[in-house]
C-alpha cells in the first residue's frame, strides 16, 4: 500500500506524518492486497483565523473497485485524521463485503456452478480433465 500525503495551509511536521501513517497502517493492514494507494490531503481551511477548520480528505484506491473518498473537518488536526481514517476503513470494509455478496449471488445464479454445488462434483482443472 502506497501512501501519498499533501499538506496545504500549514507546515507538515514529522510527527503529523508519522501519526497518520501509523493510523493508516493499522486500519488497512488486513486489507493490504486490496488497497493499492491512499491519497491524503490535509488542509487548514481558515488559516490563522482558527475555528473548526482542519480538514483531512482520504482517497482510497482499491484493486478491483472504484475509489472511496472520505473527508472530515474538526478543530484538531489529529482528531480529523483519526476520524477520517476510521470512517474510510469502515467504508472500504462495507464496499468489499457488498462485492463479495454480489459475487456469491452471481455464482449462485450460474447453473453450472449451482449444479456442481448441489451434486458436490469436483472442479475440473487442466491436469485432471476427467
Amino acid at each position: 500500500m502506497q501512501i501519498n500525503v499533501q499538506a496545504r495551509g500549514f507546515v507538515m511536521t514529522a510527527a503529523i506524518e508519522a501519526h497518520l501513517r501509523r493510523q493508516l497502517q493499522f486500519a488497512f493492514d488486513h486489507l493490504h492486497n486490496r488497497v493499492r494507494r491512499v491519497f491524503v490531503r490535509l488542509s487548514d481551511i481558515n488559516g490563522q483565523r482558527g475555528g473548526i477548520d482542519k480538514r483531512c480528505q482520504l482517497q482510497v484506491r482499491l484493486a478491483d473497485s472504484s475509489d472511496v473518498v472520505i473527508a472530515d473537518v474538526q478543530q484538531d488536526l489529529y482528531l480529523a485524521m483519526s476520524r477520517a481514517v476510521e470512517r474510510a476503513a469502515g467504508a472500504v470494509s462495507r464496499r468489499l463485503r457488498r462485492m463479495r455478496q454480489t459475487q456469491r449471488a452471481d455464482a449462485a445464479s450460474n447453473p453450472a456452478i449451482r449444479a456442481r454445488a448441489i451434486l458436490r462434483l469436483p472442479r475440473r482443472n487442466a491436469e485432471n480433465p476427467a
